[in-house]
Formats: structure tokens, C-alpha cells, sequence
């Protein structure tokens, strides 16, 4: 085996490949190495500063530590994206192309059957079968979903470099077999999915932030977060958040709900109900 080399490491995916057949398998792969050719040489990275691998619906290409990040994120960030859709306009439905992405950084080795090696390179590629960049691809009207590693966030992104919009990226965390693995998502995060910090380019009150605790009463002990609502007519959810209701009283406006509750939102309520200026005794 070699000694391991720094390399900056490109992976491309297509999505939904093993759904086509042979023939628009074979399409699909032709076009993806014309989108990655047509990207790095207008990075200025030549076939001289870079070496690929075959992995049927992906490509990964190893290039020289030396080459240009920033430039490479410039065209991953606005080339490639025009050439999907230059690419799926005159496709049929069946050939249409979108992409998964990944860059990263690290030492890479070949061993003596010219096989490519790394820890690094192993984290590039459980990034981009993650989930959550599956998900993010799927959530989205654009044909391309780009995730950086954390080195090449901390050492190019972060700066942000023009064209490279730091404030386009969010800190996510994907969970892998060999635990939690940080990385940045460009674009929205997918919808439900716990991500961690909040990256630089996460506004307030986007998908990001958590929901911010109840605010504390001195007359109800209630869980006022929105749970899922309990199943109603033919086990369908009942509209509407569900409001926990544990001991002691619960005010509403000027109205309160005193003594037992038993199923409150369809069943028995027992005790002094008052609701304005009106008292109910107690009822069946």
C-alpha cells in the first residue's frame, strides 16, 4: 500500500438509478460524466490533477491537494445545477437526472490491487448515502443537493469566499454506524430532522430552530407542546394540537375547569365548570 496523500475527494450520485432500466441506465451514466468532466475543467482542475473511480450510479473522483476548493464550490454551487437542467430538458420523464453530492477532504491511500483507502474517504462516502442528503435532494424542486465535510467547511466555506456563500450552509449530523458524523448541507435542511447546532446561513425562526419552551403559569400544571392528536372517527387523527392537562387547574381566559377530568375532550367533566360569568354543577 502507498502512503496515504491529501486529496480533495468529489462525490456525485444519481438518484433513483437501479429504478431505470438497462438502456436509460446507460444514458444516465454517460451524462454524469459529462456533468463532472464539464465541472472541474471549468475549475481549472485537468485530468492531470485528478483520478477516478467507477462506482456505476456514482463517480468519485480523487484531486490534487493543490487543485482550487473555492473554485471546484463555485461551479458545484452554480454550473452543475445548470447543466442538470440543460441535461433534463430534453430527457424524457424516464431519463431525467438529479444528483447527490459530496466534497470532502483527507488522506487517501491505494493499496497493492489499486484500491482506494482511507478513513476519510470512508466518511465521504457514508455522507452521501445518508439519509438525511437523500431526504434533502427529494424535498427540493432543484436537481442537485450539495454536503461538504466539516474540514472543508472550517477551512474554505466559513471564510466566505465570493461565490461561496457561507450563510447558504447549515451544520447538520449524520448518524452513521460508527457514530454521529458532522457535516454542512447547502440549502434548507430537510423538514423533521434533528441537526444539530445552527449553522451560520440559519435564520431565526427557520427549520432549524427548536420550538421555544411553554411559557410558566401559576394557576395550570400543562404541557402545552404540540403532541400528535389522539386518533379519532375510524382511527384518523383529530384535527388541531393536543393540550396535556395534569393536576391541578386550567385557565381560560376568564374561565377555569376545576375538580375531575376524565377524557375532557369527548368525555366526563365532574366538579364546578365555570366558563364566564355561568356556573354548571356537576354533570353525568
Amino acid at each position: 500500500m502507498t502512503d496515504p496523500v491529501s486529496r480533495t475527494i468529489l462525490l456525485l450520485d444519481i438518484e433513483r438509478f437501479s429504478d431505470r432500466d438497462d438502456v436509460e441506465q446507460a444514458y444516465l451514466r454517460r451524462m454524469l460524466y459529462d456533468v463532472t468532466d464539464r465541472a472541474l475543467e471549468a475549475a481549472g482542475i485537468d485530468e492531470t490533477l485528478r483520478t477516478r473511480a467507477d462506482r456505476g450510479d456514482s463517480v468519485m473522483e480523487l484531486i490534487d491537494a493543490n487543485a482550487p476548493v473555492t473554485a471546484l464550490l463555485r461551479v458545484l454551487l452554480t454550473e452543475v445545477p445548470v447543466q442538470l437542467r440543460a441535461v433534463n430538458r430534453m430527457a424524457s420523464r424516464s431519463a431525467q437526472m438529479r444528483l447527490r453530492g459530496v466534497l470532502a477532504g483527507g488522506y487517501v491511500a491505494v493499496d497493492r490491487l489499486d484500491g482506494w483507502v482511507g478513513s476519510d474517504l470512508n466518511h465521504a462516502c457514508r455522507l452521501l448515502d445518508a439519509a438525511l442528503l437523500r431526504t434533502a435532494l427529494r424535498e427540493r424542486a432543484d436537481d442537485f443537493a450539495l454536503c461538504v465535510s466539516d474540514s472543508v467547511y472550517q477551512g474554505v466555506v466559513r471564510h466566505d469566499h465570493p461565490g461561496v456563500p457561507a450563510a447558504a450552509f447549515h451544520r447538520v449530523t449524520v448518524d452513521t454506524k460508527n457514530g454521529p458524523l458532522p457535516a454542512w448541507l447547502h440549502g434548507p435542511v430537510p423538514r423533521g430532522e434533528d441537526h444539530g447546532e445552527r449553522g451560520a446561513g440559519e435564520a431565526s425562526g427557520g427549520s432549524g430552530d427548536r420550538p421555544a419552551p411553554a411559557a410558566a403559569s401559576g394557576t395550570a400544571d400543562v404541557d402545552a407542546r404540540n403532541h400528535p392528536a389522539p386518533a379519532g372517527h375510524r382511527g384518523a387523527p383529530a384535527p388541531g394540537p393536543v393540550l396535556d392537562v395534569g393536576s391541578g387547574t386550567v385557565s381560560f381566559g376568564g374561565g377555569y375547569v376545576a375538580g375531575d377530568q376524565h377524557g375532557v375532550s369527548g368525555g366526563q367533566v365532574t366538579g364546578d365548570v365555570v366558563m364566564g360569568s355561568k356556573t354548571e354543577g356537576e354533570r353525568p
